[in-house]
């Protein structure tokens, strides 16, 4: 028996088909969004990003991913430009600006997490040590540029729009593994990190972002609980995440593997799943298994990167290293984990 749609459910049928019903997510960030893994040396769909995609588009059908994020990108270079090309666009946010214009009223959700390399790349010696000097400086021109990145975004989307940012994992804590100089490298630095994210946080909020604790995901703080990790014995829950979650621990490097980045996706999931309005459906949970489906936008500003590294990790701003007098030194390798990373440009 042949089914014959009314007026209505065509006219219906036809908005679908032109995309009147589509809605999209935007992601920008460093290579925390572009899901860099060390051991392929290049950007992958492992991807918090990609990971979340895929759970937010079990209950938004017809959600399309703007994926905008660029290995190796810091603050600056993500209002200015000069890591990534973004065809017809000067700059990752510049591109993330244009999307949000040109689907005005449908982006239903934006997720950022930058601000590492701003740090990183600039104030760890080749010896390891962090300059408090420098990240004393270097963090207030970040905090700067953070509060003008969101802001723009904030004020580019609909009422409705979505924005969350992220904190950081602490990946100096796989020192903790090398002996007693590891395990005072590891402890001093995490008041270091965690300040920074509480200032990072700060500035989230004040643009109107909700923010996704990955710090607390990763129980970054946490060095009472002990857990057993084989070869390594009894460690600190912290500890035993950022091996478990990075390859801190194996490669000397400080991104997340597919595991880390599950974690990371679900903590930007139970921000969003808190947001929802009542009878919005189901919320993903950090625990659902999701794969990149299709639906990822590949158009007019998709980036192709010019940068030569691709870091992430910790993040730290203004306030945090102001007469603290504080150097972290890392033992051995683990002084490099952030001047390591993708030394080769590829489309994500």
């Amino acid at each position: 028996m042949a089914i014959v749609l009314s007026t209505p459910q065509l006219a219906a049928a036809d908005e679908a088909s032109n995309g009147k019903d589509t809605t999209y997510y935007v992601s920008l960030g460093d290579s925390l969004t572009t899901g860099y893994q060390p051991d392929v040396d290049k950007d992958t769909d492992v991807a918090y990003t990609d990971q979340l995609y895929a759970q937010l588009k079990l209950r938004t059908p017809g959600l399309k991913h703007i994926r905008l994020g660029c290995t190796a990108e810091t603050t600056e270079s993500l209002i200015k430009g000069g890591k990534c090309d973004y065809p017809n666009a000067k700059s990752q946010l510049d591109a993330a600006l244009q999307a949000l214009a040109k689907h005005r009223g449908k982006v239903a959700y934006v997720t950022l997490s930058v601000g590492a390399n701003d740090i990183l790349l600039n104030c760890v010696s080749p010896a390891g040590t962090l300059d408090g000097a420098c990240l004393n400086s270097r963090s207030q021109t970040m905090a700067t540029n953070l509060a003008q990145i969101a802001g723009a975004l904030r004020k580019a989307g609909a009422k409705d729009t979505q924005f969350v940012g992220s904190t950081y994992h602490n990946p100096f804590l796989g020192a903790w593994l090398q002996g007693a100089a590891g395990q005072q490298t590891a402890k001093e630095s995490a008041p270091l990190i965690k300040a920074a994210n509480t200032e990072i946080t700060q500035v989230y909020k004040s643009a109107d972002f909700k923010v996704a604790d990955v710090a607390g995901a990763f129980s970054s703080d946490d060095f009472t609980t002990q857990v057993n990790v084989p070869g390594a014995g009894e460690v600190p829950v912290n500890v035993a995440k950022i091996c478990q979650l990075t390859w801190a621990c194996t490669k000397k490097d400080p991104h997340p593997n597919a595991d880390g980045h599950k974690v990371i996706a679900g903590a930007f999931a139970a921000v969003l799943a808190a947001n929802d309005a009542p009878g919005a459906g189901q919320p993903p949970t950090p625990s659902e298994s999701a794969t990149p489906g299709p639906g990822t936008d590949t158009g007019a500003n998709h980036p192709t990167t010019n940068g030569d590294l691709a870091e992430t990790g910790a993040s730290s701003s203004a306030p945090v290293f102001a007469g603290a007098g504080l150097a972290v030194v890392a033992v051995g390798t683990a002084g490099v984990y952030f001047a390591r990373g993708r030394r080769t440009g590829e489309e994500s």
